[in-house]
């Protein structure tokens, strides 16, 4: 399979699981679950938006973020709300 149909299936797959958030959308940063790197912790509380989805390694479905400064990294659902 090539990685763009790959990326469209996980994408497809991931949005049924992760049912209330959908790729376009802005996010906040409310917490972070685990230890993070120093530019990670930078964007706690900052507004991203929702770019893909992303499969942990067994602790669900990462939510990949991106950010005004062109930063972008995954997150666990609850690490994020939704901005209206």
């Amino acid at each position: 399979m090539d990685e763009s149909r790959y990326a469209d299936t996980l994408t497809n797959v991931c949005s049924l699981v992760v049912t209330e958030m959908q790729v376009g959308q802005q996010v906040r940063v409310r917490r972070l679950r685990d230890r993070a790197s120093q530019a990670v912790i930078n964007h706690l509380g900052q507004t991203g938006v929702i770019e893909g989805f992303k499969m942990t390694d067994g602790s669900g479905i990462g939510i990949i973020v991106k950010f005004e400064d062109n930063f972008s990294s995954w997150f666990f659902e609850d690490e994020l709300e939704f901005m209206s």
